[in-house]
């Protein structure tokens, strides 16, 4: 198998975890390369229910290692009670077949603070943001001023980045958006603790993907959301924070684009979206409901149900353009059955 880059062609949800699981079996890495835990894959392996938010599902398959490239923002605390749920089960994880990029973006407890406020105070102008920190987390890492994984496992480091950051945290907060500040050591003596507890699975994930591929392995590339949530391409302003497209498997995880074999297409056989922006097949009709009742269209992280209408093949056009594709997958066709006539928008 090539190396192969796995995006999703419309709003995200279109069933990318389950592809990235069956070609697991045929990869030796699995990355994911961009987003935080504002995204999730369920997936049912065995008759078990698991629901992945960072870690990549490849790590329920022995002998794949699953890396958590650059271009990811990374909620420490989600992510150590997701390897906590893990090990619960049975399942093998540590630093044979997991490992974290120095280089990523960490997420916050200000940033979560931050993005919540600043929805409240958008009232019916918000755009639909989960609430995780994901966007203020980029913001500071384009800023210049972000905290990374090389930082939090440091305690003297990371207490003189945040001696740095806090005071400009806790002026928007309170000053402007009528929040609550936070104080050094509420943060400090807890992050300096997930730090430590992150700190064995930290490593150069750019240089591991470089000398897997010279060794002949096969490299899988997974991102969260979809190409028309990329925030360079996307429905703009109603997009997430990265850029989930193809493109950013090679930004997001640090290895050559020429690296990049194959990109594959997700598409469902109807359109979701989460949250608000434009949606031009959108059915608000009983055709809506029975997208989402017989698709099960509610959001793995948040549980929001899904906005739900028919396939839109402009968005579909555009995805192929944007991202090269080498491929489709079309997932979900059985919960069309029942419906007659089955619209396609094609212009």
């Amino acid at each position: 198998m090539p190396n192969v880059v796995i995006v999703g062609t419309q709003w995200g949800d279109e069933g990318k975890g389950k592809i990235v699981d069956l070609l697991t079996e045929q990869a030796q890495v699995v990355v994911r390369y961009q987003g935080g835990n504002n995204a999730g894959h369920t997936l049912v392996v065995g008759g078990e229910k698991f629901i992945f938010h960072l870690i990549p599902s490849g790590i329920l398959h022995p002998g794949t290692i699953c890396c958590i490239g650059n271009g990811v923002v990374l909620d420490p605390e989600v992510f150590l009670s997701e390897i906590d749920r893990l090990r619960s089960r049975g399942q093998k994880v540590g630093p044979e077949n997991l490992r974290v990029s120095e280089r990523t973006q960490v997420i916050m407890p200000y940033h979560q603070r931050l993005d919540l406020a600043r929805e409240r105070a958008k009232g019916a102008g918000k755009i639909g943001t989960t609430g995780r920190g994901i966007g203020p987390c980029y913001e500071d890492k384009v800023a210049r001023r972000g905290v990374r994984v090389a930082d939090l496992v440091e305690p003297k480091l990371l207490r003189a980045k945040l001696e740095e950051i806090l005071p400009e945290k806790n002026f928007l907060l309170e000053k402007f958006l009528g929040d609550q500040p936070f104080t050094l050591e509420e943060i400090l003596e807890p992050y300096q603790e997930l730090g430590q507890r992150l700190k064995p699975l930290v490593a150069n994930v750019s240089v591991i993907l470089q000398q897997a591929a010279q060794a002949g392995n096969n490299l899988l590339f997974e991102g969260a959301q979809g190409t028309h949530l990329d925030i360079d391409h996307g429905t703009y302003p109603f997009v997430t924070s990265s850029n989930p497209v193809a493109g950013g498997a090679a930004t997001g995880s640090g290895i050559g684009p020429g690296a990049l074999h194959r990109v594959l297409g997700i598409v469902k056989a109807y359109t979701t979206r989460v949250g608000s922006g434009p949606f031009p097949t959108e059915c608000l009709d009983g055709v809506g409901t029975h997208l989402q009742e017989c698709g099960v269209e509610f959001g793995s992280t948040t549980g929001r149900p899904r906005r739900c209408g028919w396939l839109d093949l402009v968005v579909i056009h555009e995805a192929a353009r944007l991202n090269g594709l080498t491929g489709l997958v079309i997932t979900k066709l059985d919960v069309l059955t029942g419906l007659n006539p089955v619209r396609l928008c094609v212009a």
